[in-house]
């Protein structure tokens, strides 16, 4: 990474100095020095899905919010006969990695079934058979989904969460 007065600037872009001096990019290492560019090392990285930032991971359970008080909080509805928000009956949950991750097996193994469902429909409303490939497929559709969600909710850890759904192996 290289730096201009301590922010980021791209060695490859035309850059143009205070003093109008125009450059097609900054690849020379003596123009960069005679601009004052340094080189940092690049920051670490991480991966979004599962980290706040490098060594921060994010919650990996479902948690139960409270008030600085240590009372639980609910989610607010609108009350319309006082045209404000009250709390419901129902306790404010911030979800976790492994909730949503169990969702997003659930989604893709939706969807995938989705293709054939239509079979399903055809052999419960009219009797014809379901030829034997979509339904292997289909049982190895259900069998990952299952495999998967069982080993999301067994991760006490985030980077084995990572593991588990970095080793998906759909039909």
């Amino acid at each position: 990474m290289f730096l201009l007065d301590n922010k980021p600037i791209s060695i490859d872009a035309p850059y143009t100095a205070p003093n109008g001096t125009k450059y097609a990019n900054l690849r020379d290492p003596a123009v960069r020095s005679a601009l004052g560019v340094t080189e940092a090392p690049d920051p670490e990285s991480y991966d979004q899905r599962f980290w706040w930032g490098v060594g921060n991971p994010k919650l990996l359970n479902d948690r139960e919010e409270v008030d600085e008080d240590g009372n639980p909080m609910f989610v607010k509805v609108y009350d319309a006969e006082t045209e404000t928000m009250v709390d419901s009956d129902e306790r404010l949950v911030t979800k976790g990695l492994k909730s949503q991750w169990i969702a997003q097996v659930k989604q893709t193994a939706g969807l995938m079934l989705a293709q054939t469902d239509w079979m399903v429909i055809r052999k419960a409303e009219r009797g014809v058979d379901i030829p034997q490939t979509v339904q292997d497929k289909r049982t190895a559709i259900v069998a990952e989904a299952d495999r998967l969600e069982t080993a999301i909710t067994a991760c006490t850890t985030v980077e084995q969460l990572i593991a588990v759904v970095s080793n998906q192996s759909w039909e």
